[in-house]
């Protein structure tokens, strides 16, 4: 009987990781090495199996019809790898420290690290959401917070000695039947409660315009934010890939002030292993694509 050849791990692992990051630049960040090498990686599994399992163009990249097929038994192949390895081991678990900015987690966080596994076998992940001041305070004084790394939605590029992963502009979001204020009538503000940069920067812009305004819902978190926006309660500054699904930026439609440009930071001590995997993973998900 002719056995046929197994499938190449890392040849799996670069279509995995393509299909859920949605682009092979940031497929090739996660697994620290080059698009040339994830793309020929995904040739010779496509060679192997005799499919097609991506459309690629230069601007969107598309699961084919076979690459679906392929793709729930792609996950559970590198699942039973990562098992088998800890198992092997025999040693505690990895453990990785992550402060996420709540201006950065965005709604779609918790879909994020199921699909990107970070709670694979040989790692334990403690994710905390934070405002970006608290983190970036906590991280200078490792015996506060205890992060292995955050990441910061901050005003300057550069935080100190950080790595910007990626570029946003914040905007005006409402409901999609969310009217218009009146001459003279105050917008209606959604915001976060204690401290909050964006918050900060939305009112100086007002404030700067001459516009009135008043706060009339203050939530817990973005996801409390979105929620009173989508209801039509106010309108609430924010970065666009944080914003709630079906939001409309009004901003212009308004005659609202441009808001700034703001800036995705990572900030990490020294990892390897598993956890510096996980990070790498995780934070090729916040990376602006810059290419397919």
């Amino acid at each position: 009987m002719v056995h046929a050849r197994p499938l190449d791990l890392e040849g799996v692992l670069a279509f995995v990781r393509v299909v859920d990051l949605g682009s092979f630049t940031r497929a090739a960040a996660a697994l620290d090495t080059s698009q040339a090498a994830i793309s020929l990686r995904l040739k010779r599994l496509e060679d192997r199996i005799g499919t097609r399992l991506l459309d690629r163009t230069p601007r969107h990249v598309a699961v084919t019809r076979q690459g679906e097929l392929f793709l729930l038994a792609a996950r559970r192949l590198l699942e039973a790898h990562d098992s088998a390895l800890a198992d092997v081991a025999g040693a505690a678990p990895a453990r990785l420290s992550l402060g996420i900015s709540d201006h950065v987690a965005g709604p779609d966080l918790p879909d994020l690290l199921r699909r990107l596994g970070l709670a694979q076998a040989g790692l334990v992940a403690e994710v905390r959401i934070r405002p970006s001041r608290d983190l970036a305070t906590a991280f200078d004084s490792p015996g506060e917070g205890g992060f292995d790394a955050v990441i910061l939605r901050t005003e300057e590029p550069a935080e100190r000695g950080g790595t910007v992963l990626a570029e946003e502009r914040l905007g005006w979001f409402a409901a999609p039947d969310f009217p218009a204020p009146r001459a003279g009538e105050p917008l209606r503000l959604a915001g976060l409660a204690g401290p909050c940069n964006v918050r900060g920067v939305a009112t100086r812009a007002l404030d700067a315009a001459g516009l009135p305004w008043t706060e009339i819902f203050v939530g817990g978190g973005v996801m409390a934010v979105g929620a009173a926006v989508m209801a039509g309660l106010a309108v609430a500054a924010l970065a666009p890939s944080t914003a709630p699904p079906g939001a409309l930026e009004i901003g212009g439609a308004f005659g609202l002030p441009e808001l700034p440009r703001t800036w995705i930071v990572l900030r990490a001590r020294r990892l390897d292993g598993r956890a510096a995997e996980a990070l790498r993973t995780l934070t090729a998900a916040y990376r602006s694509p810059g290419g397919r």
